[in-house]
């Protein structure tokens, strides 16, 4: 297959004095208007520091002096997917090496080696809907006695919230109204990716090309029925595959109408794609680090009262710079399990995160999966997924720390 990359295009301001007068109206509490984010996500390097002091200042009106992180294991109960998207290093068919759907038994052992180590949340990660492309894999969940791969992840998340003090964190692709429903009984948030609103990328040889999960109405459709139930969903988009900087700020603008409509956007993350050699995106440009910085900082003024997070192991070594950007969140950090999604990039030690976290005058805390804002409305319901809250959070709605084993 070639692959056909759509160059980002890069719309300067016509003159410094425009710029200048985006810079002046980004306001202390407003969001900033499409318009100025599109000035702002190609500002020039000149007036980039500005931009970032504007994002860092409005970080510190929204939540002051605090960086915070999940202390998490990464389970991968099956990567097997019927999406083949032209960055993932993840998906496999199952005659593939490595293809594999992790058992209960092996779900549970990962869940108790976490809670050792004192991890607070079990991320589930898996292919969408393996089962309608692969007999393998319906095979597969007859033998472990399920009708669906939704089914197998609703029993193996209220395994882990049974059996372990870890909370689930599922991120299952497209869901409909019923399974977000079945999902939030066992799980106190959940997660999807837009990625990107950019339907060019659909096409023949694009980035998501043949994988039919990825249409970006289907997935804003997923989030939006969350919102309507109230469920915390953390989204966020993946810079670099393709999309121009237009693209970035609609696809951040699409997950800002969605929470000015219900309010359960719990996390906006901004990835940027990293080339690997065995990917049809292979030999395809990656963001550069000021895209990154140009990205994040636009998200933030465009969603003030959003936690906004990057995925430190794909911008290693440039934690400060991050900082600097408006970022409060850092994501998962696993002190056990790698990043199976980029398992060439290794989990930065948390010790050296919290180090250099504080060299920047923030103190890191351990959160839960789900975010203190959101706690309350879980924990006032009854059942297990309440009761397990309550044990896990301190008086902030941050991870109640326990000394590990």
């Amino acid at each position: 297959m070639t692959l056909i990359v759509i160059t980002p295009t890069t719309k300067r301001a016509k003159s410094e004095d425009s710029m200048r007068r985006w810079l002046d109206e980004i306001g202390p509490t407003e969001p900033i208007s499409r318009e100025a984010a599109l000035h702002l996500v190609c500002c020039s390097d000149k007036d980039l520091p500005e931009l970032l002091a504007a994002a860092r200042a409005a970080k510190e009106r929204f939540k002051p002096g605090v960086i915070t992180y999940s202390r998490k294991v990464f389970i991968p109960l099956t990567n097997l997917c019927r999406d083949y998207c032209g960055y993932c290093t993840f998906r496999r068919d199952p005659a593939d090496a490595g293809a594999h759907t992790m058992t209960p038994d092996e779900v549970l052992e990962v869940a108790r080696a976490g809670e050792r180590t004192g991890c607070t949340e079990a991320l589930f990660s898996l292919g969408d809907k393996p089962e309608l492309l692969f007999p393998e894999m319906r095979q597969t969940l007859r033998h472990l006695g399920y009708k669906s791969t939704l089914h197998y992840l609703e029993a193996m998340c209220q395994l882990v919230l049974r059996e372990t003090r870890l909370l689930p964190h599922p991120n299952p692709g497209l869901l409909s109204t019923e399974w977000i429903a079945r999902l939030a009984t066992v799980s106190p948030s959940m997660g999807l990716m837009v990625e990107t609103t950019n339907t060019a990328l659909l096409a023949p040889g694009a980035a998501h090309d043949n994988a039919p999960d990825k249409v970006p109405a289907k997935r804003l459709r997923t989030i939006q029925d969350a919102g309507k139930q109230g469920v915390p969903f953390t989204t966020g988009l993946l810079i670099g595959i393709g999309e121009t900087p237009e693209n970035r700020v609609d696809t951040l603008l699409a997950i800002r109408d969605l929470h000015e409509r219900y309010g359960h956007i719990q996390e906006v993350i901004v990835q940027n794609f990293r080339a690997k050699p065995e990917i049809p995106m292979a030999h395809c440009p990656e963001p550069t680090f000021g895209e990154m910085l140009r990205t994040l900082a636009v998200a933030r003024l465009l969603m003030p009262d959003v936690n906004i997070q990057a995925p430190p192991n794909l911008n290693a070594p440039y934690y400060e710079e991050l900082l600097e950007a408006g970022i409060n969140d850092w994501g998962g950090v696993s002190p056990l399990t790698p990043d199976y999604i980029n398992p060439e990039k290794p989990w930065p030690h948390l010790d050296q995160l919290r180090v250099r976290t504080e060299a920047k005058g923030f103190e890191l805390r351990q959160r839960l999966p789900v975010y203190p804002e959101f706690l309350l409305a879980l924990i006032s319901r009854s059942g297990l997924l309440s009761e397990k809250l309550r044990a896990a959070a301190d008086d902030y709605g941050l991870a109640k720390l326990k000394r590990a084993a």
